[in-house]
């Protein structure tokens, strides 16, 4: 009614009818638009809110609207629609019954009548989700063979697609049925046709290889074709076929490179291809094929280029002038108008620079045009980037242009460029007050947890690494705990102010701000600020009196942790001086320095004492750890070294996490009841295998040297899954090494498939110094299991033994690596009466072989970098140092001197202050 009165008012105004007419149409136009202004305000939703048209959709309704399939009269738009509701329900993760499938597969099928090109297009991508089962796989081929062969090449090229996705998922070998029409669509003329037979081929290369290797012929005939989407999946399917054999794989990428690709898409997987066979390679990389990268460099196509600078960057151990190249290309991207070329040349010399931050710095006055940029991701980069490669003159002006910059982007880019600051901080310790003020002041504006928590962790590892940023950097936090919403923040500033404030010149001036945790924030906070006030008071004897005043005034709290630290604190404040001691520890010792147990073994003595009390205080020198909690404790730490070296990357130092294990683990053992009288942990020795790798049973041995006594740690694993090992124990032999005698064996319990277990061994040094090799043999009672039910308690097993490699006793077990800062200066001091010099040749091909194989035979450290030499070196000199059992400190300098290819020469000088000392290391080599 309302369109009519519209169209009857603009008529009367076109033929000049009456005045009242035009008013009232006007009017009622005017209306309308008030109207719509008014429910344009009402309904306004935000911006970030998206509307689906498939919103509270329901599978029910869509399967009860399925049945107009089975019309007389085909609606093609209504079908489209339904089958559109279909594919968004599975595309939800919505899971369809077989029943459910089996309908509306068979009224899909029906709609393949039906002429309508857009409906026929929506019809193949339901048969490709519906997931049909091998009984109607059978129809869907005979339904879509009929489409392979239309004379429409669209039904042909979708029909190919659909059929090899529907077998590569259910019955691959039907494959045989169609793999003539597939291998005539290969070189179909029509170039949609031949890619979408490419891309069948591809899908079913992972199925059924054994058929599509046989189509090598067609596919290398597709790959001379002129359309750049045949040419690039003919490629893909080609490397897919050949990809076990390394040489012919080899001859395609040889014969491809010397013929320039139409397709800029085939020319980039060829690139990929190229580096690839170089990384495979090793260290004798094909020039042939650099030559190609680098003139790939100067192909007319962005995307070539590059993935071209890409491929060369990211090779292992390239060189710097081999960058140059790429960096140049990288270079002129980033001046491109283009924002996803200068994002992705950016985003590269990123990752360039962690490596190779000098040959990036001929960047970084385009960079710096970049920090502007309208993408916020290509200016975080930029900063990031420029951060890593920036000289420490053009600090100051590179933070000028940040300051503005932050708080433009949100919090994640705001995390990645605190980051880059602090790598920058450590690079350029000097500049460390204006980074860290530049943090502070970050620090203080909004911003979430994520960000904070990156700022704060980022001013620890300043403090930690730089000693003269220690104050500066407290007197910040301190300024950021008084307005910090963060509890854990609050509380992680508050332990570093209770560890590191008391040392500082001036500590009392952080009591003020950690009082106010005291008195203004939660219990969590109060209980943190009350353990850092309670450190000041233990290390600083003046300050203790005016603190446990201060604590006092939290003995009536209302939270029961903080009333509880209060009064312990105060209790041992007030007896510091009279010397009490608490569990056997002083004040000091105990809340200033970590644990010598882990926790867990202290809750458990705590456990047993209360449960079985005793007239003798309980002493943290009684308690002690069962192999149990330490095998549990050592399998965290294997955990959590996995976790970390994978968050740290391929540039992170791998062996360091391994040398650390042996010594915690010893520190570790010392608790265990059984070895509590051997006394302090002198020196842990490598992980010596005693069995290869693979093997039904894997045993690495590590041996742990004390005052009298060694113990071998032996780390089993057992790679039989239908076998469970129990009372697992490892025999030695010690005839040959008289000087040893076994004192006692710690089984380890139980040892199932997959989950590794260590056995101990004490032995009892009776005399001088042992070495020579011990025979090994693993005993144990084996269980026969079922890896599908497990074991059964009924087993009752039987008694066997496996045969391990000899353990070797050597002269590096009785020493510690221990270097000295001045050399020269020990060196002299020793003297001469006890120098022992010898002369060996040892078979080594090169110099570096042999001084790595003397400074293990020899057990010392390495003293002035001496060790670190080039690999074609001819003479070198490597000043060693180390302390022998017994605390005597003993020197030796190795002269090294290449005589062939296959001989190096060796004087060996040692220096200690016993002649048998000096004597027993020399002749250790031999």
């Amino acid at each position: 009614w309302d369109k009519c009165r519209l169209r009857s008012a603009a008529m009367a105004m076109a033929t000049g009818g009456s005045s009242d007419l035009t008013a009232q149409g006007a009017q009622w136009l005017q209306g309308a638009k008030e109207a719509v202004m008014q429910m344009t305000k009402g309904e306004k939703k935000d911006e970030d809110e998206s509307y689906s048209p498939f919103q509270s959709l329901q599978k029910a309704a869509v399967l009860q609207e399925c049945r107009c399939f089975n019309d007389r009269e085909i609606n093609p738009r209504k079908c489209i629609s339904i089958l559109t509701k279909i594919l968004w329900l599975l595309a939800q993760g919505e899971k369809l019954t077989a029943l459910e499938t089996t309908e509306i597969f068979f009224g899909v099928t029906k709609l393949l009548m039906h002429k309508d090109q857009q409906l026929r297009r929506l019809l193949y991508l339901v048969l490709k989700e519906l997931k049909p089962s091998p009984e109607e796989v059978i129809i869907v081929c005979a339904t879509l063979t009929k489409d392979m062969n239309s004379k429409v090449d669209l039904n042909r090229a979708n029909a190919l697609r659909v059929l090899g996705a529907i077998i590569a998922r259910t019955d691959p070998t039907m494959l045989a049925q169609i793999e003539r029409h597939l291998k005539q669509a290969l070189v179909d003329k029509n170039c949609f046709v031949a890619a979408s037979a490419l891309v069948s081929g591809i899908h079913l290369m992972h199925v059924n290889p054994e058929v599509v290797r046989r189509w090598v012929n067609e596919v290398q005939t597709a790959l001379a074709s002129d359309n750049p989407s045949v040419q690039y999946h003919a490629l893909a399917l080609l490397h897919q076929i050949k990809r076990q054999d390394r040489l012919a794989v080899s001859k395609v990428v040889a014969s491809l490179t010397r013929t320039p690709l139409k397709s800029p898409l085939a020319h980039c997987l060829l690139i990929r291809f190229a580096k690839a066979m170089m990384e495979d390679g090793g260290s004798e990389r094909d020039r042939a094929l650099f030559d190609f990268l680098e003139a790939s460099l100067r192909h007319r196509s962005d995307m070539v280029i590059y993935e071209a600078a890409t491929a060369i960057c990211s090779l292992t151990s390239v060189a710097q002038r081999e960058l140059s190249p790429s960096i140049t290309v990288l270079q002129l991207f980033l001046c491109s108008p283009k924002p996803a070329c200068r994002f992705s040349a950016v985003r590269t010399l990123n990752k360039i620079a962690m490596a190779h931050p000098m040959a990036v710095t001929p960047c970084n006055m385009d960079m710096e045009g970049l920090i502007n940029d309208s993408n916020r991701s290509i200016a975080t980069l930029a900063i990031t980037t420029l951060l890593k490669t920036g000289s420490e003159s053009g600090v100051e002006r590179l933070m000028k242009q940040i300051t503005s910059f932050m708080s433009e982007i949100a919090d994640d880019f705001k995390i990645v460029v605190v980051d880059a600051i602090r790598a920058m901080c450590l690079k350029f310790p000097q500049k460390h007050r204006l980074l860290m003020t530049f943090l502070a002041n970050v620090l203080r504006e909004e911003g979430g947890f994520q960000y904070k928590k990156a700022i704060v962790d980022t001013l620890l590892s300043i403090i930690a690494r730089v000693p003269e940023a220690k104050e500066a950097g407290l007197s910040h936090l301190c300024e950021f705990i008084e307005d910090c919403e963060f509890t854990l923040l609050s509380t992680q500033i508050l332990y570093l102010l209770g560890v590191e404030g008391p040392s500082t010149q001036e500590p009392s001036k952080y009591i003020r701000f950690i009082y106010n945790r005291v008195v203004l924030e939660n219990a969590t906070v109060r209980a943190s600020a009350v353990s850092a006030l309670a450190k000041f008071g233990i290390s600083i004897a003046y300050l203790r009196p005016s603190i446990t005043v201060l604590l006092q005034r939290c003995l009536y709290d209302n939270d029961d942790e903080v009333r509880d630290r209060a009064i312990f604190f105060v209790t041992l404040l007030t007896g510091i001086d009279s010397g009490a001691t608490l569990a056997g520890k002083s004040a000091q010792s105990l809340l200033l320095e970590p644990l010598p147990v882990p926790l867990a073994a202290l809750e458990a003595s705590c456990r047993e004492y209360l449960a079985a009390p005793t007239e003798r205080p309980l002493s943290i020198d009684d308690v002690t750890i069962d192999a149990e909690m330490l095998a549990k404790m050592q399998k965290e730490a294997t955990s959590k070294a996995a976790a970390a070296s994978e968050d740290a990357g391929p540039a992170a130092d791998a062996p360091a996490p391994a040398m650390a294990a042996p010594a915690e683990e010893a520190d570790l053992l010392s608790r265990m009841p059984e070895f509590v009288h051997v006394g302090a942990r002198f020196t842990s020795s490598k992980r010596v295998p005693l069995s290869e790798v693979g093997t039904e049973y894997e045993v690495v041995c590590t041996k742990h040297l004390y005052a009298s006594h060694l113990i071998l740690a032996f780390q089993l694993n057992n790679t039989l899954e239908d076998q469970l090992l129990s009372s697992v124990t490892v025999a030695l032999d010690l005839a040959a090494v008289p000087g040893l005698a076994l004192e006692t064996h710690v089984p380890c319990a139980s040892l199932p498939f997959g989950q590794p277990g260590t056995a101990y061994a004490c032995l009892r040094r009776l005399e001088g110094v042992p070495v020579g090799t011990i025979p090994c043999t693993l005993k144990f009672v084996v269980k026969d299991v079922d890896p599908a039910t497990g074991p059964t308690d009924d087993e009752p097993g039987y008694e066997d033994e496996y045969q391990l490699e000899e353990l070797e006793v050597c002269a590096a077990d009785f020493m510690k690596r221990v270097a000295v800062l001045d050399f020269r200066a020990a060196w002299e001091s020793v003297g001469n009466g006890c120098e022992v010099v010898e002369t060996f040749s040892l078979s080594y091909n090169s110099i570096r072989q042999a001084m790595e194989a003397v400074i293990d035979f020899l057990g010392m450290s390495p003293c002035e970098n001496s060790a670190a030499a080039p690999d074609d070196v001819t003479k070198l000199t490597v000043l060693l140092s180390g302390v022998f059992l017994g605390g005597m400190q003993v020197f030796a300098i190795v002269n090294l001197r290449a005589d062939s290819n296959r001989a190096v020469g060796m004087r060996l000088t040692v220096r200690s202050s016993d002649m048998t000392v000096s004597q027993f290391v020399a002749s250790s080599v031999a």
